[in-house]
Order: C-alpha cells, then sequence, then structure tokens
C-alpha cells in the first residue's frame, strides 16, 4: 500500500483500503493490521484510519470484534444488490445460510430419488478434503455440493435464491479454511447424504443443524471474547 497525499485524507484511506479488500490482499475472515500498522502503511493519523475503517464496516466489507481487532467481512464490492446481506455479521450470515440449507435437506428428504442420492455422493468425493494450496478450486467444489443439496429439494424459489447469494454464501465457506472458524469435515458432510437418502425430513433437519453448530458456536465465541 503506497502512503497516501494529505487532501481528503479520510476519503483517501477509505478507497485505498477498500482498493486492497477488493484486490483480495486479505482474505474473507482474516484480520486486518492493527491500527498502528495501517496508519503507518498510508502516512496518515491513526484517528484517520479509525474513520476509514467506521465507513467500510458500513459499507459491509469490513467488521470489528471488541478486543479482537478488524476482520474482512466480504471481498466483493458492496455497492451489489447484496450490500444488506453482507453487511450482516458472519454469524448472521450463516445462521441464515443454516435456515436455508434446514429446509433444504427437509425438502430433498421427501423428494430423493436414488439418482440424486448418488449424484451428492459423487459431488462429496470430488470436494475432498481442503489440503491447502487450491483454495479457489476447493470453495468452488464444495458450494457446488452445497447447491445440489438445494437442487434436490426441488424448490423453485429456493434454487432461485441459493444461486443468488451464492457469492457470499462462498464467502462464508472460504471462512472456514482460516484458523478460527472450523470447516465441517468429510463425515459431516456425509451425513447430511445419508439423512436425506433415510427419507426422513427430521433426519435431514438434524443433520444439517448438527453441521453448522460448531461454525455458529466459533463465531458466538469470537462475538463474546
Amino acid at each position: 500500500m503506497k502512503p497516501i497525499s494529505r487532501t481528503n485524507l479520510a476519503d483517501t484511506a477509505i478507497e485505498a483500503i477498500r482498493g486492497e479488500i477488493l484486490g483480495k490482499r486479505w482474505a474473507v475472515g482474516e484480520k486486518l493490521p492493527n491500527e498502528a500498522e495501517l496508519s503507518s502503511m498510508l502516512s496518515v493519523s491513526r484517528g484517520t484510519i479509525r474513520e476509514a475503517v467506521r465507513a467500510l464496516v458500513s459499507q459491509g466489507l469490513l467488521e470489528t470484534r471488541q478486543g479482537s481487532g478488524t476482520y474482512v467481512l466480504s471481498t466483493t464490492d458492496a455497492s451489489t444488490p447484496l450490500t444488506m446481506a453482507r453487511r450482516a455479521s458472519l454469524r448472521d450470515q450463516f445462521q441464515a445460510r443454516c435456515a436455508l440449507d434446514v429446509e433444504a435437506a427437509r425438502l430433498a428428504a421427501t423428494r430423493q430419488t436414488p439418482e440424486i442420492i448418488a449424484g451428492l455422493r459423487e459431488l462429496l468425493a470430488a470436494r475432498g478434503n481442503y489440503a491447502g494450496g487450491d483454495k479457489s478450486g476447493f470453495i468452488a467444489r464444495d458450494l457446488a455440493f452445497h447447491k445440489a443439496v438445494i437442487a434436490a429439494s426441488a424448490n423453485r424459489a429456493m434454487i432461485e435464491i441459493y444461486d443468488f447469494f451464492s457469492s457470499t454464501i462462498a464467502e462464508t465457506i472460504e471462512a472456514t479454511l482460516g484458523e478460527e472458524v472450523p470447516e465441517p469435515d468429510m463425515q459431516a458432510h456425509a451425513a447430511i447424504i445419508d439423512a436425506i437418502a433415510s427419507g426422513d425430513p427430521q433426519q435431514a433437519d438434524a443433520a444439517v443443524r448438527r453441521f453448522m453448530a460448531p461454525v455458529i458456536s466459533a463465531l458466538d465465541r469470537m462475538i463474546l471474547s
């Protein structure tokens, strides 16, 4: 990041940090350098940095965690129609995703076929476990699996909603590849398929909630810490 001129310092700081975020200098869920470091990078006062961070929080790109620091909430332009959703905290985004995934799994359990189950198992096998390296490829494979669960619901409105929010959902997946938010393992994913295959909506409901619970609990702890 280059030092900035002394004119319109706050606005220029906002754009400088915003450009780095949209350029994915930091991943979703990653902590930004502290106030003093950003101040030094941009050659502006810490007060200017605080003002810039507040503006970027309001734009849905950053979130502040009391006693912890400032974290990237989104690396996508907050001027899109998804602005309001991205202004929500990561915990709120996961809770909303959980609601969609739970209802989709319940419907999928009542509408599943051997072909649908086989397709889900193939997508899960292709997903594999994340072992570092190609993060974007892994996110795409994981998202493909979850979108297939939604598609198995055969509910066109839910499918369209999930597609509309797919970039935000991809960001929630990326957040689980960091150090603070646990990534649900293959067994947790397979349990969703098994529950859908059972034909029992209650089992499907419970499997998704078990899948999401460790992630949401971790985010709860971050907020309270």
